[in-house]
C-alpha cells in the first residue's frame, strides 16, 4: 500500500499543477472564470487531502480523508465535462486531462478498498 500511496501523492499533486495551469488557461485566453474557479478548488483539493492522509490518526481517519480526496476528484471529473461540453476544452484537451483525473480516482478507490478489507 505505501508504495500507491507514493504514487498517489505524486499523480495527485502532478494533477493539482496541470489544474492550476488550466485555470490561468481559462481565465486569460477563454474569459471563463466561475467553473474554472470551481475546477481549481476541487483539484488542488485531491491533492491536500491525499497528503492529510499520511499523517492519518486512525486507519477510521486514514479512510475518510481518502473518501474525502475520491468525492474531490468526482466533483472535478465534473467540472471537466462541463467546461468541455460548454465548449471551453477540446476534445484533445478534455481526453487527456479527465483521463488522469480517471486514473488517480480509480486508484483512490484501490486503496480505499485494500484498507477497508485489512483486518
Amino acid at each position: 500500500m505505501s508504495e500507491k500511496k507514493n504514487v498517489l501523492k505524486d499523480k495527485s499533486f502532478g494533477f493539482a499543477i496541470r489544474i492550476i495551469n488550466l485555470y490561468k488557461y481559462l481565465t486569460a485566453t477563454k474569459n471563463e472564470y466561475v467553473l474554472s474557479k470551481q475546477l481549481l478548488r476541487s483539484g488542488t483539493a485531491v491533492g491536500a487531502l491525499v497528503r492529510e492522509s499520511q499523517n492519518a490518526e486512525s486507519k477510521a481517519d486514514f479512510i475518510h480523508k481518502l473518501a474525502v480526496a475520491q468525492k474531490e476528484c468526482d466533483e472535478s471529473i465534473y467540472w471537466i465535462e462541463l467546461l468541455f461540453q460548454t465548449d471551453y476544452l477540446s476534445s484533445t484537451e478534455y481526453e487527456s486531462i479527465n483521463n488522469e483525473t480517471t486514473e488517480i480516482l480509480k486508484i483512490i478507490r484501490s486503496i480505499i478498498i485494500t484498507t477497508k478489507n485489512k483486518s
